[in-house]
């Protein structure tokens, strides 16, 4: 199928043929016909899965067939994004799709002077990508009025609620006209996502581009057991991997981001950290750094990592497990992006074993065990741990995962992998 089997209009087509676009995604092919339709959705889509223009290309498409004069501080589309990283990539997905029609769009969120906002709003915009804290603020000041709004889109709605942004949403909402086309997405749907989405959709239609809380088939995912202390000789190991071109690792901590960025910039690995400490001009330094090629390594916290749209991101390393299995979906579907192969390696010590276990329990997956120069028993078989199986039993798993499931690493040799025989 192509886009033009969606009925897509020509200056989309154009914008798509530029950018290289021909087919559309699984979550693509399930929303825009609903959307051209004017129906409230709810799409379950992980991030990497096109699910951007998924709503960009139908509410282009909508707004070109009633065009309007752009009023100061009123626009026609409202998005709400959990992070300044993630409403800056869906604010440039707006740009680039519709480059061949002639509406405005601009980005507010908080963490830098609101005056060139301000006069984005001023000028007249059709479209507004913002965070909640910073558009609640305009808003309170009198220079955004949401009377006009006709398509509103909350997009990863279950992390914005992670943050505590619930009480904001509902406050955007109440300013929003009853008469209007809304879209929620999100990665998993917990009971409190789906409460707020009964509330404020009207007879929504529910699309799923792949089952809820899995982890992308073209991902192949490794557990290395590790003592803490052995964590950074592991990555050092890793990253002397010829393949490992560009990873993004995971720390829980703003501090623990910080150090391994540090330790990595000492042994001759370009790398920096972001997380909320960091300036929005440091953030957006170092997210272009990556994404040129200037940074190997990236280390992020998992608030800041919202919102990365790099698609040859070739890693994802969990450095530190999450404490919410839900993270870990987020986590490594920044690589594997758009049908491309992504490699996920996640770090487990023994305080983070049941942290392994609940995301199993929760991807219904298990994840392939590494060896290597660093394994620590104590960490495999450490409090949580499943029972280590008999010999009968282990060929049992590995026959129905259809390969062996514990491979061994040697980080003094560049990129071997070998079969545990």
């Amino acid at each position: 199928m192509s886009f033009g089997n969606l009925n897509i209009i020509d200056p989309l087509q154009r914008a798509l043929t530029k950018e290289g676009y021909i087919t559309p995604t699984p979550i693509q092919m399930q929303a825009i016909p609903h959307l051209l339709k004017g129906k409230d959705l709810i799409g379950i889509a992980q991030t990497g899965t096109g699910k951007t223009a998924a709503f960009v290309l139908p509410i282009l498409q909508r707004m070109s067939e009633q065009l309007k004069a752009p009023t100061p501080g009123t626009p026609r589309v409202l998005v709400l994004a959990p992070t300044r990283e993630l409403a800056a990539q869906i604010g440039q997905s707006f740009a680039t799709y519709g480059q061949f029609l002639r509406f405005r769009h601009t980005v507010v969120f908080g963490g830098v002077s609101q005056g060139q906002q301000v006069r984005d709003l001023s000028r007249g915009v059709d479209i507004l990508v913002a965070t909640p804290g910073r558009l609640l603020d305009l808003m309170n000041q009198g220079y955004i009025k949401l009377k006009g709004v006709e398509f509103f889109v909350l997009d990863e709605i279950d992390r914005m609620l992670d943050m505590g942004f619930i009480r904001d949403v509902r406050k955007i909402v109440s300013a929003l006209p009853l008469k209007r086309q809304s879209l929620f997405f999100s990665a998993t749907m917990s009971s409190q996502t789906g409460e707020l989405a009964k509330n404020l959709l009207t007879d929504p239609v529910r699309v799923e581009a792949a089952p809820q809380a899995s982890t992308l088939e073209c991902i192949k995912q490794r557990v290395f057991f590790v003592d803490q202390n052995n964590k950074i000789p592991l990555l050092l190991g890793l990253l002397k991997q010829q393949d490992l071109k560009r990873a993004l690792v995971f720390t829980r901590t703003k501090h623990r981001a910080d150090k391994v960025a540090l330790m990595l910039n000492k042994n001759r690995i370009n790398a920096d950290a972001i997380h909320g400490n960091k300036s929005q001009g440091q953030r957006t330094k170092a997210m272009s750094n990556f994404k040129s090629g200037h940074l190997r390594v990236l280390v992020a916290t998992d608030i800041a990592a919202r919102g990365i749209d790099i698609d040859d991101i070739s890693h994802v390393v969990n450095f530190d497990l999450p404490n919410e299995p839900e993270s870990y979906v987020h986590r490594i579907g920044r690589t594997g992006r758009m049908g491309a192969e992504g490699n996920a390696y996640s770090f487990c010590a023994a305080d983070e074993r049941s942290s392994l276990r609940d995301i199993e329990r929760l991807t219904r997956e298990k994840i392939e065990v590494m060896e290597h120069q660093y394994h620590s028993e104590q960490a495999k078989n450490a409090v949580g741990a499943a029972a280590k199986p008999t010999p009968k039993k282990l060929e049992v798993v590995q026959r129905s995962f259809g390969q062996k499931s514990v491979h061994r690493f040697n980080p003094r040799k560049s990129h071997q992998f070998d079969v545990a025989r």
